[in-house]
């Protein structure tokens, strides 16, 4: 350190030490007294960072000369509701290889090895509703980084030897389905929810594991994974023309002509209402509770997601949280969320892991709970506490110029960008108007009890029995009575008689 940068870091200690001898005095007795100026923050704007390139591409860019690295993510538009019928497993096994399955340039072991030499990350995948190739690394490393980002998206190899590695790795994983309670709750809460034929719940099955060829890799690649599907964040160490530039050079003349992905398919089934348990020889009984959803385009969403805060999606402040753990003891964590889905209705969920014999319990103070919000008005504390939350955290979602990037990028991703250009910039003023008046309105036509879906994995002979001090009738809780739901074979997701 030279001998200017001492004496300012010397003067800017003093200078510190200072301000707090001079403020001491003025520290309030309590701590409810502290006062803090009103938070300044203006969001940024999508537009001051949004590019189209020529190939039809869009990027987000945010040069960040701080670290001498370049984040880059190209998200791609598609995913596994795009595998034929059949192919079950073709999206996230492409994913998987395009950057794990080598380049015409290196076989998959030498790149793995040049990306260690060069300190670099690359990856890549295929989930439900997109995929994404994601590299960092080293400014300093960027020309031979780019020509990998290039091979990777446009020429991939899929190696046989890896694509057959990745295929057994996989087959284990589906012998594994039914080891895990939370697996099979997020599976079958999915086929209450949305119903049998959606598209979300077409599972991978040995069958269709087997069927997937290296052609079919390659034939899913070249009709979805082009420029004019993607979406590209980009910031670091860079200069902003030369990183469309540098882009430009990367999308261009691209080797397959591709097609537009289709919208992601909406035709979905809620289910019965009704008590599902799962019989599964484990300590504790997980509990899902679900209700319709809704999509982040709804006209109700700030209001929804206020009330939420309020019920179960705001920690130790929300009711569900205080009743169920702290109150109660019946549980570590319990919470509800009601998020609005991408790209289709996500639905409304409350959840908490329980021991067997507290389960019916637990779930009918969440149920109260549920309709006491629907009945009774939140109080203006509750409401102030919320809002602060949502308003105060704000600045969190821009902390770094990637968040800025990438935020922006699954704006234009689920068709934000286009329907609301001024999210941002209005979401802390929709979040202000909600009223307590709003709150009770949406609770009451989102959270209606006898749509109620209540589902539960464990021990079903314990969790009947209920607890000798809290007596509850499980098939009273929900319209529809008790049906036990058979657990299903790993390998081909068929319920076993």
């Amino acid at each position: 350190m030279n001998l200017l940068m001492k004496q300012k870091v010397t003067l800017s200690w003093v200078a510190i030490f200072g301000l707090v001898l001079g403020q001491a005095q003025e520290i309030p007795d309590r701590p409810e007294k502290l006062t803090f100026p009103p938070l300044v923050y203006d969001a940024p704007t999508p537009a001051d960072y949004r590019v189209e390139l020529k190939s039809g591409a869009v990027v987000y860019i945010y040069p960040d000369r701080e670290r001498p690295l370049i984040d880059l993510s190209v998200n791609i538009r598609g995913g596994s509701y795009l595998d034929p019928k059949g192919k079950e497993g073709l999206a996230g096994l492409t994913g998987a290889l395009m950057a794990r399955g080598g380049i015409p340039s290196s076989p998959a072991d030498e790149l793995d090895e040049e990306l260690e030499f060069l300190a670099a990350r690359l990856s890549s995948n295929f989930g439900g509703l997109s995929g994404s190739v994601s590299l960092n690394l080293l400014s300093k490393d960027a020309d031979r980084g780019f020509e990998i980002l290039r091979a990777v998206l446009a020429a991939p190899s899929f190696q046989e030897d890896k694509l057959a590695l990745r295929k057994t790795q996989a087959l284990q994983g589906l012998k594994q389905r039914n080891d895990n309670s939370s697996s099979i709750e997020s599976r079958e809460r999915n086929f209450l929810a949305y119903g049998d034929d959606f598209w979300f719940n077409r599972h991978t099955t040995a069958a269709s594991l087997e069927s997937i060829s290296r052609e079919d890799l390659l034939e899913f690649h070249h009709e979805w994974v082009h420029p004019r599907n993607f979406i590209v964040s980009v910031s670091g160490d860079f200069d902003r023309d030369a990183m469309l530039k540098r882009l430009d050079g990367v999308f261009a003349a691209w080797p397959h002509s591709g097609k537009k992905t289709p919208p992601v398919p909406q035709s979905k089934t809620y289910g019965k209402p009704g008590v599902y348990i799962v019989n599964k020889d484990v300590n504790q009984g997980r509990v899902s509770i679900i209700l319709p959803g809704i999509r982040w385009d709804d006209p109700d969403y700030y209001a929804i997601q206020v009330m939420n805060d309020i019920l179960g999606g705001g920690g130790f402040t929300s009711r569900i949280t205080n009743r169920i753990r702290s109150d109660e003891g019946l549980a570590y964590s319990a919470r509800s969320a009601f998020p609005g889905g991408a790209f289709y209705p996500v639905v409304f969920r409350a959840g908490f892991q329980s021991k067997s014999r507290t389960v019916a319990y637990a779930t009918s103070i969440v149920l109260e709970e549920i309709e006491r919000i629907t009945r009774e008005p939140v109080t203006a504390e509750e409401l102030l506490t919320t809002k602060k939350s949502f308003t105060d955290t704000f600045p969190n979602n821009f902390a770094s110029a990637a968040q800025v990037v990438s935020a922006f990028a699954n704006d234009e991703m689920i068709g934000r960008y286009a329907k609301q250009p001024n999210y941002w910039a209005d979401y802390r003023d929709k979040i202000e108007s909600v009223d307590i008046a709003a709150v009770q309105h949406v609770a009451k036509q989102r959270l209606k009890l006898d749509q109620v879906i209540i589902l539960i994995v464990g021990q079903k002979e314990e969790i009947l029995k209920g607890h000798p001090d809290h007596p509850v009738n499980l098939g009273r809780l929900a319209k529809g009575g008790v049906k036990e739901l058979p657990m299903r074979d790993p390998l081909t997701m068929e319920p076993i008689k």
